[in-house]
């Protein structure tokens, strides 16, 4: 089917995008996130697209990266999770935070999502946990740096995972957690304690 759309933004909304292509307005469904980062109106914009094909109806929606249309795709496979309910996860979301959060098991981060609750982002974890991995080229750079699997994504370290746990446990989001912890400078010669007070001093 049609696999990009190249043309002139001609309107643009927290769910839709009108591209002028050559004097024809193709509607296109977005995510919020994505309404946020698209170019101005009368400006150039290209959204790599799926379409969705109904008995009454064929919508094409459009993602700014080929990683959120992936990521998209993987997510309608999901049982319950149709287009528009994949489209409300990467309105709360890009497509590497969806990704960092699957391999994490937050499903605490997927089900802020409208219309998305724990049982389903459970569910969407399950099914997908085994398609989302470090080796996958479309993996944002806070992943690819990571050299193991570990769902923590922080336990080549007992203090670093000390730190994430702790974090978790003061109600922070397991995915929100590792990025912190990860983001300390110096947390490889830190303990556990350090990188804890460090990481909390970037969640505010």
């Amino acid at each position: 089917m049609i696999g990009f759309v190249h043309g002139i933004v001609e309107y643009v909304s927290e769910e839709l995008a009108i591209l002028d292509v050559g004097g024809i307005g193709y509607n296109i469904h977005i995510s919020a996130d994505t309404a946020s980062k698209m170019p101005g109106l009368g400006e150039e914009a290209k959204l790599y697209t799926y379409t969705s094909v109904r008995e009454d109806a064929i919508w094409l929606y459009g993602f700014l990266t080929r990683q959120d249309l992936e990521i998209f795709k993987k997510c309608i496979t999901v049982s319950g999770i149709g287009p528009k309910g994949a489209l409300s996860i990467l309105s709360v979301m890009d497509a590497d935070t969806l990704r960092y959060a699957i391999m994490a098991g937050d499903k605490k981060a997927i089900s802020k999502a409208p219309g998305v609750g724990p049982k389903m982002a459970e569910r969407l974890i399950l099914e997908l946990k085994d398609k989302v991995s470090i080796d996958d080229d479309m993996i944002g750079r806070e992943i690819a740096q990571t050299a193991t699997g570990n769902p923590l994504m922080a336990a080549d370290t007992p203090e670093k995972k000390e730190a994430v746990e702790a974090l978790v446990a003061l109600g922070y989001g397991q995915t929100e957690s590792v990025r912190a912890v990860n983001a300390v400078p110096g947390v490889e010669s830190m303990d556990s304690g350090s990188i804890l007070k460090a990481a909390l001093k970037k969640m505010f």
